[in-house]
């Protein structure tokens, strides 16, 4: 468990028959880090570093360092050199999972959480399967942390206990496809639009439900493009519009204008009888109810659903996340399962019971208070490091609702495997969530302009990247020289 009690790491010689676990004497440091993945061409040979994206191609890529599965020898229990064995194996990985958590910045994982008073519930097969709010005869299960976690977010989005349905999925992946499964269950004729820069899964979403998906152009900024969304809407006015409102762009961290995309639809003849609005709220979802003058996320408004990750601004080890939808929405999907005692309108069958005890653990601790204080560290701690950036000539934009910053693309792979960066084409970005302190952004901050003054000698100059983040963000050769 993060936070908790160390691991010892292998067995000690046989005692009595059996094997024991080695006392702090036990040096985990001497076991040597994992490397990082080669690069690896389409033929399977490792390339240097270059700047060139390299391709992804399916096939095993990890055969080199995967861990298999050996038969235990007859004589295992007396001697314990499996469990030995196994110890080394968790340690060397833990040591692994340290350092990599040390050089994470690019993906919207809050690795500030300490659970070890959970512990004691990890010798439990705990399944939430089937509805929250309706107990099955599968008696080992959290239903009562789950709806618990659930009215918090209800209080926070503003809705009624007794007018939502919910429930904790395993993703946020999960989440956009539960919203816009209940909205193509309200329109099933209904077109799906999505900005062209929403998570994949909200694509992935329209190819599975075999849905017609118009894509929106964006901002700048990563916004969505109501002027287009205009556009595309009255070219389908006999339809019913299923949308996705982004509260927060992957790449970009851009906040997608709800009000303004609901008034986009009043003004093209949608009445509210004819559209379903699913807000993917990933990560900023949890975000946005601190920051003053963001676009407010309410049930009061004619939206449909609401997602958030339940792994990333909160924080847990499993990947996990809300889903809530009017519960008018939700009888078309739900249905008896005798075989439960139940009934079910989720995406999955099982479900992980842990997940709503680590949500409602962390939501006791902190409160809202407690997450209103990270959001302001992390939007202080993204400024930090957007004008750290400027100041050293290098191109990067932030939005100003977003913790995201996003800069000109490391020429060096490694350097972006390191720092396990998010790249999309020329840019890349840091989402500095509430485990990413100043002393973190400027380790990585003077590592960055160190390897940038070998990358850039010479006629060699950074790249324009003002298509992507705008002129005034841009610090090539060309728009510096106009400051």
């Amino acid at each position: 468990m993060a936070g908790g009690a160390e691991i010892k790491a292998a067995a000690s010689p046989n005692v009595n028959g059996k094997a024991e676990i080695w006392n702090d004497n036990f040096d985990p440091t001497a076991i040597r880090v994992e490397p990082l993945p080669p690069v690896v061409s389409e033929h399977g040979v490792e390339k240097p570093s270059e700047r060139k994206s390299r391709e992804i191609v399916l096939g095993r890529n990890v055969h080199t360092t995967c861990h298999s599965i050996t038969e235990p020898e007859v004589n295992d229990e007396q001697t314990g050199d499996k469990e030995a064995q196994m110890a080394g194996v968790l340690a060397r990985y833990r040591k692994n999972l340290m350092d990599r958590t040390k050089h994470h910045l690019g993906y919207p994982y809050n690795l500030d959480f300490d659970y070890g008073a959970l512990a004691q519930l990890q010798h439990f097969s705990i399944n939430n399967l089937g509805d929250p709010f309706i107990e099955s005869n599968y008696g080992v299960h959290s239903r009562q942390f789950e709806v618990g976690v659930l009215d918090w977010f209800a209080r926070l989005w503003e809705i009624e206990e007794t007018k939502y349905w919910g429930y904790i999925t395993n993703c946020g992946t999960e989440g956009n496809l539960h919203g816009i499964l209940v909205g193509r269950e309200v329109f099933p004729d209904g077109i799906l639009y999505a900005s062209r820069e929403s998570h994949y899964s909200v694509f992935k979403a329209a190819r599975m439900y075999r849905m017609e998906c118009v894509k929106i152009d964006t901002l700048i900024s990563g916004e969505i493009d109501c002027i287009d969304l205009r556009v595309k809407l009255l070219a389908n006015k006999d339809k019913p519009a299923i949308l996705n409102v982004n509260i927060g762009t992957t790449v970009k961290g851009a906040v997608d204008d709800l009000d303004n995309v609901i008034q986009t639809l009043e003004e093209c003849g949608f009445s509210h009888d004819r559209f379903y609005i699913h807000c993917d709220g990933a990560l900023f979802g949890l975000m946005m109810p601190f920051v003053k003058r963001a676009p407010k996320v309410s049930f009061k408004k004619p939206i449909g659903s609401v997602s958030v990750s339940g792994h990333k601004f909160v924080g847990c080890p499993m990947p996990c996340g809300v889903q809530i939808t009017r519960i008018e929405h939700i009888n078309v999907l739900s249905s008896n399962v005798e075989y439960l005692a139940s009934r079910d309108a989720t995406i999955m069958g099982s479900r992980n019971g842990h997940a709503p005890i680590f949500l409602w653990y962390t939501l006791n601790r902190k409160g809202y208070k407690g997450f209103q204080k990270d959001v302001q560290k992390c939007l202080r701690n993204a400024h930090y490091l957007k004008d750290r950036l400027h100041g050293a000539g290098i191109s990067a934009m932030l939005n100003e609702l977003s913790s995201t910053v996003v800069f000109e693309r490391p020429r060096d792979e490694e350097f972006i495997r390191r720092w396990q960066l998010a790249c999309e084409g020329n840019i890349a970005h840091v989402v500095v969530m509430p485990n990413v302190t100043i002393e973190k952004l400027d380790f990585f901050l003077n590592e960055l302009m160190e390897k940038r003054s070998t990358w850039y000698q010479g006629h060699v100059q950074s790249p324009c990247i003002a298509a992507e983040i705008g002129k005034d963000n841009c610090y090539c050769a060309l728009h510096k020289s106009k400051k």
